[in-house]
């Protein structure tokens, strides 16, 4: 076991930094890759996650129908992925970014989240064009993501085969535990519920959902994901009017520590900046997925009608998961006084729960847990689609899912027993090697998003509704799937 983890500290301390490392290199590889991507995918795209903002929201109220009959719409693919954003990272990640990089930590999360905005929308567009019709559970349904577009696009299937791999190894098993293990201590944490009863029961609903199929899935994701979070931003309102005249204090310490301000007496300003950043683009990124090349496998099934307004719709799950989910559980903790510098906080979940508690109550703690049963349960679901799609992309035989569905179960419940520790350290090093296989591969083809998304821009200004046309790109004429983008063209009409 000793060995064990001392290769997942190495790995970490390279894909993420270490306490020894220069500023600069304080993020580690990864973050260093993140960084570069988002600015660049930024300006390349003249700041569209500014500009184009608005557009966001009404792409997304425009969403709710597939193009034909038996697809999942480009809501549900939206749905889905943000199931698997919004989960332990989003209450557990966020009090232990805090916990260990201060409330700087948080500033540098939305800085990561509105630069992933960017490269989140990169990627959701390329998984869409290079897309697949798989009809195996019914009309209409498509496969797709980043081993996809790494085989058709870059013609390179061993590639696809590697990020699958680390994929397969991170989200229907590590990452599954990780959710399983928060929710088994917050319900510990509130209702004193043995956490082996947590992860039988969470391990056997999720397989009901989870043999069910994408549709299933989708289904499910389209109705409990937006209401609990819905739900959760409501209770963190209250909060923040509990305490708006603290409000103002608060936001201007998470800027502060983001700096090092508010220990340049103690002489320890580079320790804290780099403690902020590494812990922030590591939370962040766990929950927010920009440019990990998970939330693509879910964008890739929408049946819709331009590769481009998907990528519109999967960027501004970015922006809701980080910038408001992250940030309401921010201020939960920060506002409530429970949070001290310096202090450990072995699990983080019950920082959070202990932080509501003391602003509105016992209740609040409860509140916790309720919620979540269901960003957790929602993320395993989802969780294990990432992990499908992974498998039949190596191997296309649908039985081969039936003893994988299996170990994912299995490991729910193996979850919710695992030390905390251990389980964080295993998923941050599965997440920054298929992060950094993802990063790579967008990066090389960006210029075919570029033009993709110019091409939905172009047709906006024209006052049409985008219709993609693979004549339009006949360099890709051999690499996109015939079945999916059809080269004749439709009358585009007015919108």
């Amino acid at each position: 076991m000793d060995v064990f983890e001392n290769i997942v500290d190495f790995l970490n301390a390279i894909l993420w930094g270490s306490e020894d490392s220069p500023l600069i290199f304080s993020a580690g590889i990864l973050g260093f890759l993140l960084i570069i991507t988002g600015v660049y995918m930024t300006v390349r795209m003249r700041f569209i996650q500014v500009r184009k903002f608005p557009h966001f929201f009404r792409v997304l109220f425009h969403s709710f129908k597939p193009e034909h009959s038996g697809g999942i719409s480009p809501f549900e693919a939206f749905a889905t992925s943000l199931a698997a954003r919004v989960g332990a990272g989003n209450i557990g990640g966020v009090a232990i970014a805090i916990t260990l990089g201060g409330p700087g930590a948080v500033f540098w999360m939305w800085v990561i989240a509105l630069m992933g905005m960017a490269t989140a929308m990169v990627e959701a567009t390329l998984a869409q064009v290079f897309k697949h019709r798989d009809e195996t559970e019914g009309k209409n349904l498509f496969r797709g993501g980043p081993a996809y577009y790494m085989e058709r696009g870059l013609n390179a299937r061993w590639m696809g085969i590697l990020f699958s791999i680390f994929l397969l190894l991170a989200f229907p098993f590590v990452f599954n535990a990780l959710q399983a293990n928060t929710l088994a201590v917050a319900m510990d944490n509130a209702f004193s519920v043995d956490p082996l009863v947590t992860g039988i029961v969470t391990a056997v609903l999720a397989g009901f959902i989870i043999f069910g199929g994408i549709k299933r899935i989708a289904r499910f994701a389209e109705i409990v994901v937006p209401a609990m979070a819905i739900a959760y931003l409501a209770v963190g309102l209250v909060v923040v009017f509990i305490n708006i005249d603290v409000v103002p204090e608060t936001l201007g310490l998470i800027v502060r520590s983001a700096f090092g301000m508010e220990e340049v007496v103690g002489g320890f300003a580079g320790y804290a900046i780099s403690q902020a950043l590494v812990q922030g683009i590591k939370r962040g990124l766990f929950s927010n997925e920009a440019g990990l090349g998970s939330a693509p496998n879910t964008a890739a099934t929408a049946d819709i009608r331009h590769p481009g307004s998907q990528g519109f719709i999967q960027s501004i799950g970015v922006f809701i998961d980080t910038v408001v989910v992250c940030t309401t559980t921010a201020l939960i903790i920060l506002l409530s006084g429970v949070w001290q510098p310096g202090r450990d906080y072995v699990d983080g979940v019950v920082l959070t729960q202990d932080s509501l508690s003391a602003s509105v109550g016992a209740w609040g703690g409860q509140f916790v847990a309720i919620a979540l049963i269901f960003f957790a349960f929602t993320s395993i679901v989802a969780n294990y689609y990432y992990g499908e799609t992974s498998i039949l992309f190596m191997n296309g035989d649908h039985r081969i899912l039936i003893p994988v569905k299996i170990a994912v179960i299995g490991m729910v419940i193996f979850g919710s027993q695992a030390a905390v520790p251990v389980v964080w350290d295993m998923a941050d090093a599965a997440l920054g090697l298929m992060a950094v296989v993802n990063l790579v591969a967008i990066l090389l083809l960006s210029r075919i998003a570029f033009r993709v998304i110019d091409d939905y821009e172009k047709q906006l200004k024209q006052g049409v509704d985008p219709l993609f046309h693979r004549d339009d790109f006949p360099d890709l004429d051999n690499k996109i799937d015939s079945n999916v983008w059809i080269p004749d063209r439709e009358e585009r009409a007015p919108t």
